[in-house]
């Protein structure tokens, strides 16, 4: 099989116009052609006048003995044999597990870490503060029209994490070769994602098709082997010499555990709180603040693709500065065609999110713009990992003040002259839940807001028109990543053995593929330190301690 590359093709195009603009490029005729599998299609709009899609893909000849002579008569890097490419991973483990896996959060790094359980005959308990998916929409929805917030099912806690209700972004920075990226696309397909994913370059779900997806990944669990609790939340835990014994939930029930993985994202701040208490080993680490920013999505569209604006999805952007303040900003999980929504999670605190459904159809783009923060910008006088919690909390209280609860939006130009808004321009806000006029300086410290009226106005030079006087921002975004880091070993435990952190929240991932990588790799450590066992044998195994 050949690995053809920059395999460049019209916008408007089929499978039979890429076969031949392969069978040019390999100097063959189509015929000669048995199949072309994707993998990889992005869009190429460096000349506005030339923009073309550009393939990556396989190919496989009707004579294979032909291929080798192709690829070395062959000048160009572009044209190479495939690579055998695949997961694979066959648990080695030998110690007995006496009770089930518990897997703590039922986000992306919690649920691929239970699916490989169960798969592989662990028979995993995967426990979810919040609500399963079905239950979970009704509850956001019921908040976005009442202002009345569940702190334990909203945007940030239920079945399916934070990225339920996101644009569904499956691209990530993660580089790796052992196959965990491809295999946890494959299962999104598998579970009603659509095939695309396994090859366009910014992949993305979408919050309506991802919550199916959830939803049959839940089923498929159960079918496995796996248990799954909702409206479940850990609140303690004891150790026996240095070890995991048993984890308390819902602060009245124990259960006991040997391997415990947190995966219990970046909000879960009452669950930091108590680890910190029961000296699980963590430190402070950077994450950014800043605001969502709301332009027209038909504006986004002709500034990047031009006059091919109408024939080409919607369009995104990726901008960075780094402002005379010497911090960078940069746009961050920009969504086309979304809503900004307001995704609190705690009473008398704001945040806002982006969210986009497949079809990215809204009318407006929107993006956080954000601003590092370090350790240093916000450690206080305790010294204590939970400063940064502590840091964006005191944000979100400022923002929910500042909007009297609902989302305080502002104009850029009044932004830049220090004043409240009072009107909308020709942006109409695209907001889930009620929104207000404010002052977002009121609600920011000073460096931040600095920075993003430096930023706006750089982006403006590569964008033209994105520091538009009547662009929408609206406050504050906090979440962006973990304010915090659960130090783990080689082995991916913590200072507590038994307990493996993971995810995002635990510090070791950016979004919903990075998250499922790392719950594949903590199903690994796991896999490869205990041997499975059936359901029967820890239902008597439990018998046999009480």
């Amino acid at each position: 099989m050949i690995r053809l590359s920059q395999v460049k093709v019209p916008i408007r195009h089929t499978k039979e116009t890429v076969i031949q603009a392969v069978a040019k490029q390999l100097r063959i005729t189509p015929a000669e052609i048995a199949s072309v599998q994707y993998k990889k299609r992005s869009i190429d709009a460096r000349k506005k006048e030339e923009i073309c899609y550009i393939y990556a893909v396989d190919v496989t000849l009707q004579n294979p003995k032909k291929e080798t002579s192709l690829v070395k008569r062959s000048s160009t890097p572009n044209i190479q044999l495939a690579k055998p490419e695949g997961y694979s991973f066959t648990p080695c483990g030998e110690q007995p597990l006496r009770h089930r896996p518990i897997i703590v959060g039922a986000g992306p790094a919690g649920l691929f870490a239970a699916y490989f359980l169960a798969q592989e005959g662990y028979a995993p308990l995967l426990i979810e503060r919040g609500a399963p998916v079905e239950e979970r929409v009704k509850e956001v929805e019921r908040f976005w029209n009442t202002g009345i917030l569940n702190p334990e099912t909203n945007v940030q806690f239920g079945e399916g994490g934070a990225g339920t209700f996101s644009d569904g972004k499956l691209n990530t920075m993660v580089k790796e070769q052992s196959g965990r990226i491809h295999k946890t696309l494959e299962i999104f397909v598998k579970h009603g994602a659509p095939e695309e994913i396994l090859y366009v370059n910014k992949p993305h779900i979408g919050t309506d098709c991802l919550r199916n997806v959830v939803t049959s990944m839940r089923k498929e669990i159960i079918k496995m082997g796996g248990d799954i609790r909702f409206h479940t939340k850990l609140t303690n835990f004891q150790t026996e010499k240095g070890s995991l014994t048993a984890i308390e939930v819902n602060y009245n029930e124990w259960i006991p555990c040997e391997a415990l993985v947190l995966a219990i994202g970046h909000s879960a701040r009452d669950t930091f709180a108590m680890l910190d208490k029961k000296q699980l080993y963590m430190t402070p680490k950077a994450f950014a603040v800043g605001v969502r920013i709301e332009h027209e999505q038909s504006f986004i569209n002709q500034t990047q693709y031009g006059s091919a604006s109408t024939l080409l999805p919607p369009a995104d952007y990726k901008v960075t500065h780094q402002c005379s303040n010497q911090r960078g900003i940069y746009s961050f999980c920009m969504c086309p065609g979304g809503f900004v929504v307001n995704a609190s999670s705690e009473e008398g605190h704001l945040v806002v999110n982006g969210m986009s459904n497949q079809d990215r159809a809204e009318r407006n783009a929107n993006s956080a713009l954000i601003v590092t923060v370090t350790p240093d910008d916000y450690r206080t006088e305790k010294n204590s990992v939970l400063d940064g919690v502590e840091f964006q909390r005191k944000l979100e209280k400022a923002a929910y003040t500042c909007g009297k609860g609902q989302v305080p939006i502002q104009l850029f130009g009044d932004l830049l002259n220090n004043k409240p808004s009072v009107t909308i321009g020709h942006v109409t806000p695209n907001i889930k839940g009620a929104y207000t006029f404010a002052n977002l300086q009121d609600c920011l410290p000073t460096f931040i807001v600095d920075s993003l009226k430096e930023g706006i106005l750089a982006f403006d030079k590569k964008m033209k028109g994105f520091a538009d006087e009547e662009a929408v921002l609206a406050g504050v975004e906090t979440r962006t990543s973990s304010p915090l880091r659960m130090e783990r070993n080689e082995f991916y435990e913590s200072s507590i053995a038994g307990i493996y952190p993971c995810g995002e929240g635990a510090g070791y991932a950016g979004g919903i593929t990075s998250a499922a990588v790392d719950g594949i790799r903590v199903f690994e450590k796991i896999a490869e330190k205990y041997r499975n066992c059936s359901a029967v044998y820890f239902t008597r195994m439990s018998k046999q301690l009480q």
